[in-house]
């Protein structure tokens, strides 16, 4: 692999890449191009050869790629080749719709436990999963080896929870709350704000009507 700074926006493709990759397998195809890859995923395939370029030469040239072999290079550049222990952080709709989510299995990420604060939900079972107090928390990580944290509580909540993360063995976080947090540089952090989300919608489509509208 190249010694090279990835950008961003070649790993979300490359997941992009092998979602598509997956389902044209589905469908019994062997060997796809480039161009073919560009077309299924709505980008160009000078896109596609430059964002798999990062990682090694594929594919044969007049030939194409082999749609398994493409597919468990990509899974394995992801770090999926394996399986990944995740806990949540919050019981509440969220946490709750994370937990039965069934994607996650299917890329190689076990939820192995869910934590909150509130007396009426702990030990209860979401999707088979117990809700254990924060108390267990360090407990919990330890005996099941969990790598990954996601955080859903509220925002007053989420830093609290993540100094309480950082004092575990949890490599990275994914953060549903609303705020900045502040972690040390051991702990890869990734935060997803469904509201910022919504507006680069939402500024995308007035953007569109604008031109529609010549304004």
């Amino acid at each position: 692999m190249k010694t090279l700074k990835i950008p961003e926006a070649t790993i979300t493709r490359l997941s992009v890449y092998s979602r598509y990759l997956a389902q044209v397998d589905r469908h019994g195809v062997t060997t796809i191009s480039s161009g073919e890859i560009a077309e299924g995923v709505g980008v160009s395939p000078a896109q596609v050869r430059k964002d798999l370029a990062y990682f090694g030469e594929f594919g044969t040239r007049g030939v194409g790629y082999n749609v398994k072999d493409l597919y468990w290079h990509i899974i394995k550049i992801l770090g999926l080749n394996t399986t990944w222990s995740v806990v949540i952080i919050g019981a509440g709709n969220l946490g709750t719709a994370l937990s039965m989510y069934g994607g996650f299995r299917e890329r190689g990420f076990k939820i192995v436990g869910i934590f909150d604060n509130d007396p009426h939900k702990i030990g209860y079972r979401l999707n088979g999963i117990e809700v254990y107090p924060m108390e267990r928390l360090e407990e919990i990580i330890e005996r099941e080896k969990a790598q990954i944290a996601i955080i859903t509580v509220p925002a007053e909540h989420a830093q609290e929870v993540a100094d309480q993360l950082a004092r575990t063995s949890i490599q990275g976080i994914l953060n549903f709350a609303p705020r900045v947090l502040n972690l040390p540089e051991r702990l890869e952090l990734r935060n997803v704000d469904l509201s910022v989300n919504l507006e680069i919608l939402t500024f995308n489509l007035a953007f569109r009507r604008a031109m529609k509208n010549g304004k």
